[in-house]
């Protein structure tokens, strides 16, 4: 019997955390631009830095750009235009962020009028830009995580990613960073729908049937959703430690039967 590894990209196989987080700020300045007039470098860099601690908030990378707004208005309270952030300022900080970011984002995206169509647009379309212009530093701000590339270029599973990142940047990451193309049909990127209905794409194919289905993951809350699924159950699911989790999302994880911890270690192992 063989074995089938539907992978989730950034905070499995990729720390793209650096990217993102300036490819945010940049979208965020195009999108905003009289918050950033005199916004100097001390603070944007204190945004990037904060931006690696609430990661593991986000699902899909327009939140991003919402996220470098809400640390700016955080850390300059005189450039708030919101009426409702005076309401929230407790949930501003790092810690808030981090507890109650699927209450705050509707609200944050009502309050300035946001569309999520239109960031995920801009954040690609400026993601494209500094792909285009300067490939290599846009490169150089994504990184495998240890030992990924040799367990992809190796891998006697048959492997799919699953992803929110659109598809291009992720392909684009596989060929430069781990000399590995994966055919686009097995890349599933953002627009595929919802990771849970991927999975049980996937298990419905005939060439897949007899095989055992592993899903590597970084986010608890997308494994949780593949746990109510019962059609899903034949999944084995993983949550991999070294991704974008928090230590209290690991010790939750440990503690649901169906999930396993996993170290990057072993990973790169089970793939081989």
């Amino acid at each position: 019997m063989g074995e089938l590894y539907a992978l989730d990209f950034d905070g499995v196989i990729c720390d793209s955390c650096g990217e993102s987080s300036l490819s945010a700020l940049k979208a965020a300045k195009v999108r905003w631009p009289g918050l950033f007039d005199g916004v100097d470098s001390t603070t944007e860099n204190w945004i990037i830095d904060q931006m690696h601690t609430v990661r593991p908030v986000v699902e899909t990378g327009y939140e991003n750009v919402l996220l470098v707004r809400l640390l700016l208005e955080s850390r300059t309270p005189t450039i708030r235009k919101s009426s409702f952030l005076c309401q929230v300022a407790e949930g501003l900080t790092v810690e808030g962020i981090l507890e109650n970011w699927s209450k705050l984002k509707p609200i944050i995206m009502e309050e300035w009028d946001e569309k999520r169509d239109d960031l995920i647009d801009l954040f690609g379309k400026v993601r494209d830009e500094w792909l285009e212009q300067d490939f290599a530093t846009w490169i150089g701000a994504n990184r495998l995580y240890p030992g990924v590339s040799d367990a992809l270029k190796f891998a006697s599973s048959r492997v799919y990613i699953v992803t929110t990142k659109q598809s291009r940047f992720a392909d684009a990451l596989l060929r430069e960073l781990a000399g590995v193309t994966i055919p686009p049909e097995r890349i599933y990127g953002l627009g595929t729908g919802p990771k849970v209905e991927v999975l049980k794409q996937l298990q419905k194919k005939p060439e897949h049937q007899g095989l055992t289905l592993h899903f590597v993951e970084d986010r608890l809350a997308t494994l949780k959703n593949v746990i109510k699924e019962p059609e899903l159950d034949q999944w084995n699911l993983y949550l991999g430690n070294w991704g974008y989790n928090t230590q209290k999302e690991r010790e939750e994880a440990a503690a649901i039967p169906r999930i396993h911890v996993l170290e990057l270690s072993n990973f790169s192992k089970k793939l081989k």
